[in-house]
């Protein structure tokens, strides 16, 4: 008899679990919901901003701006990696063809890696910032400077190049204010 009274408190309490889960996961966000209160506003403010829009804010804002930028750079190589897992999970892709979609994955991360060791080297040259993002074969690198010369960027060049290899494409701006 004890037993059955166990059974049911067990099968009640696990029924009760999946109720209030599916009814938190059902349920919708609050509206003063940090982690949803204005995605859509920013994803439609980024989208129609054009590079001098970026460059006025960027002598507005300072270091804001930069890790604006940071976070779009990671939200969309997140959505890249979410596209290929997505891919994986296909049942009719051969061995080779999952093969590549980790190579890809591996490669994404790879390059969010490269990019921040080479942010954190040009930082430890002196400057109060630095943005890069590897791109097809072009290495984009943003630096925050009051002032700079040829032998800076011969400088950061060198810090590219010791982490990547020579047939990227470097191209160097600096952000005086």
């Amino acid at each position: 008899m004890l037993l059955k009274k166990q059974t049911v408190w067990l099968l009640t309490m696990l029924s009760l679990v999946v109720v209030l889960s599916v009814y938190y996961v059902l349920q919708e966000p609050a509206p003063n919901d940090l982690a949803t209160s204005g995605k859509e506003d920013a994803e439609s403010a980024s989208n129609q901003m054009s590079d001098k829009d970026l460059e006025i804010l960027t002598q507005a804002a300072g270091d804001e701006v930069y890790e604006a930028i940071r976070m779009d750079l990671q939200d969309k190589r997140g959505e890249e990696k979410m596209s290929l897992q997505n891919q994986l999970g296909e049942k009719e892709l051969t061995a080779d063809e999952k093969n590549k979609l980790y190579d890809e994955m591996e490669k994404i991360d790879e390059l969010t890696t490269k990019e921040q060791i080479i942010e954190t080297s040009i930082k430890g040259l002196g400057y109060s910032d630095a943005l890069v993002e590897i791109e097809n074969q072009t290495v984009n690198i943003l630096v925050k400077a009051e002032e700079h010369s040829k032998a800076d960027a011969v400088n950061i060049l060198k810090v590219v190049k010791d982490e990547i290899s020579t047939n990227y494409v470097p191209n160097i701006e600096f952000d005086t204010k």
